[in-house]
């Protein structure tokens, strides 16, 4: 107490001063109607202002979250919807019980949402990094989608980092697609050209369809789920030898804008790579033999 009033006296000129000032600015405004509605304009224009740019802070950083479940949203929906358009071209053939596990098999992968951290796109070998790795359930030979389609592949991981070989990546992205709704499948490469265009090859010369039709993933390997879009077919070439079919595809991916993606756990990875590891090992011992 004793401290403040001895502040008090020693500037007591200048609190004055402010405390006529802060009187002189009441009755300025409160008594005059010019000044005062300048006044309220004032603040008022200045509160919305303050609220406009937290307004935008708050809906910048709560972004992220917004993008992680719509690229999760689209990715399950695009599922979906070719899960349901495969069914109900069946559905003459399938009983109600044959629809449910059709789409139970959805059930049968999870989803991890992760962020691009680096990106690649001119190079032959290009790769990627994501922002989760092992400790989040991320594992090698995982596969890679974002919400408008495939992405790549899980190549190596550590505990909170992970490198996907993508699509574009002309020496070890293989995928295998398929012609929604014709059944031929071929497998999926780049050229190292143009990061929107890829070529599914060896698709046999007895099949049938036209530009402008869609290629998705058909789920023989244990890296994607079937019905992963994967682009629409633009032109249509003879491979090499004159034997089968080359696709130009438009990738549906934009790999220059990626940002949000998932990576595709399948429950059932483990239980088919213990099988297969146990089905060398026999013929290994069969051989020695």
């Amino acid at each position: 107490m004793k401290n403040l009033l001895e502040f008090l006296r020693k500037h007591f000129h200048w609190v004055l001063f402010v405390v006529l000032e802060v009187i002189s600015a009441v009755l300025l405004f409160q008594y005059n109607n010019y000044q005062s509605s300048v006044w309220f304009s004032s603040a008022n224009m200045f509160v919305g202002k303050f609220y406009e740019w937290s307004s935008s802070v708050e809906s910048f950083f709560s972004l992220t979250k917004v993008n992680e479940d719509l690229t999760r949203r689209n990715y399950y929906q695009e599922r979906q919807l070719n899960q349901l358009r495969r069914l109900y071209a069946e559905v003459t053939e399938k009983t109600s019980d044959d629809e449910q596990n059709g789409l139970n098999l959805l059930n049968q992968y999870q989803t991890i949402s992760a962020k691009v951290v680096t990106n690649e796109l001119h190079k032959f070998e290009n790769l990627l990094t994501i922002d989760k790795g092992e400790a989040d359930g991320v594992e090698p030979g995982m596969g890679v989608a974002c919400g408008k389609g495939v992405v790549g592949v899980v190549y190596q991981t550590s505990s909170h980092y992970s490198i996907v070989i993508p699509v574009l990546n002309t020496t070890s992205s293989r995928i295998s697609c398929a012609i929604r709704g014709r059944g031929y499948f071929g497998v999926l490469r780049w050229d190292g050209k143009d990061a929107g265009i890829a070529y599914v090859e060896d698709i046999p010369r007895h099949a049938r369809f036209k530009r402008g039709e869609w290629v998705e993933t058909n789920g023989y390997s244990s890296i994607f789920p079937p019905g992963v879009l994967v682009g629409q077919i633009k032109e249509v070439y003879n491979s090499r030898d004159g034997l089968s079919y080359r696709l130009q595809v438009r990738l549906s991916t934009d790999f220059g804008t990626l940002r949000d993606v998932v990576v595709i756990s399948d429950k059932s990875i483990a239980e088919r790579t213990r099988l297969m590891q146990a089905a060398r090992d026999s013929l290994k011992l069969n051989v020695g033999e």
